[in-house]
């Protein structure tokens, strides 16, 4: 039975058991796909990670990504704690207060600020464009809305390590409240070959601007607590339509309260350039034992 370092991990909590729980196997080499498939089935997490040497001089380690069901290119919170765990750990060290991931999305710049419990880790979200409309089904984004009463922002479909459908919902409360058919956004997710819906409303509030839930049905996943890549797309949404707007610099995030968490991401956008970001804590430090399959 071959034994790992494994890490438990909750990515941007605004307070304790808050955020998006994460698994972190540490030095998965030795692994194969079939492995970390069938381990990160088992764990049943949204997302588990498997840390690796990098195989290019640029980055500061690799990571594999993968849901319960396959292996994804990027996800925000997994590439945030994959981060932290690489750093608590001592698998890698910080060069100028940077880190370089390396991923099926590429090389991603990681920005450390902070130390210990007060660290905050931001990655540079994949470059965003905005899909080709005349290759979408409209009548599934209505069906999906199911009428409600959108605001500023058209919906879009966005591009850049994911692909999701975003939304700007009227009012907060709008968001808080809904309940959303989750059949038809998974036809949604279908039609369009993207991960599912992401709404999201700007907020009154003295501790965050903006209020986001996230359907990522595309992958079979009701509801996502803490969504730093469906983050940087609003973000780069936001950035592209509204580029001396309120927001345009950058803005806080509250999701999650919806359904018995409570995340914050700091979203930051520098000369167009979006990062995403926030805390994570350690819950499980611990041995791993797991057969591979050439043991």
């Amino acid at each position: 039975m071959s034994k790992f370092h494994y890490l438990q991990l909750d990515v941007f909590p605004a307070r304790r058991g808050g955020g998006n729980p994460l698994g972190v196997v540490v030095d998965a080499r030795g692994w194969s796909a079939a492995d970390m498939q069938a381990f990160a089935a088992w764990t049943n997490l949204v997302e588990t990670t498997f840390l690796l040497p990098s195989s290019r001089a640029e980055a500061s380690y690799r990571v594999r990504i993968f849901t319960p069901t396959r292996e994804i290119p990027f996800a925000g919170h997994p590439t945030i704690g994959s981060a932290h765990a690489a750093l608590v750990t001592g698998f890698v060290k910080s060069a100028n207060g940077m880190l370089v991931q390396e991923c099926a999305a590429g090389l991603l710049p990681i920005k450390i600020e902070g130390n210990d419990f007060e660290r905050e880790l931001f990655v540079q979200a994949p470059a965003a464009r905005v899909a080709d409309f005349t290759r979408t089904h409209p009548d599934y984004l209505a069906a999906a809305l199911d009428g409600q009463t959108l605001g500023t922002l058209p919906p879009a479909l966005i591009e850049g390590g994911r692909r999701w459908w975003v939304a700007e919902f009227a009012e907060e409360a709008g968001v808080r409240s809904w309940q959303p058919d989750h059949a038809a956004i998974s036809a949604l997710a279908r039609a369009d070959d993207c991960l599912g819906l992401c709404v999201f409303a700007r907020c009154r509030n003295t501790n965050y601007d903006l209020v986001v839930r996230a359907f990522p049905a595309g992958v079979g996943i009701v509801e996502d607590p803490a969504s730093g890549a469906a983050n940087g797309l609003i973000a780069a949404w936001i950035a592209h339509s509204e580029r001396s707007g309120a927001l345009s610099r950058g803005y806080r995030v509250s999701q999650g309260r919806e359904i018995g968490h409570d995340a914050a991401i700091t979203v930051r956008i520098e000369e167009g350039d979006v990062w995403v970001g926030g805390r994570t804590d350690i819950v499980v430090d611990g041995t791993l034992s797991w057969p591979l399959s050439d043991s």
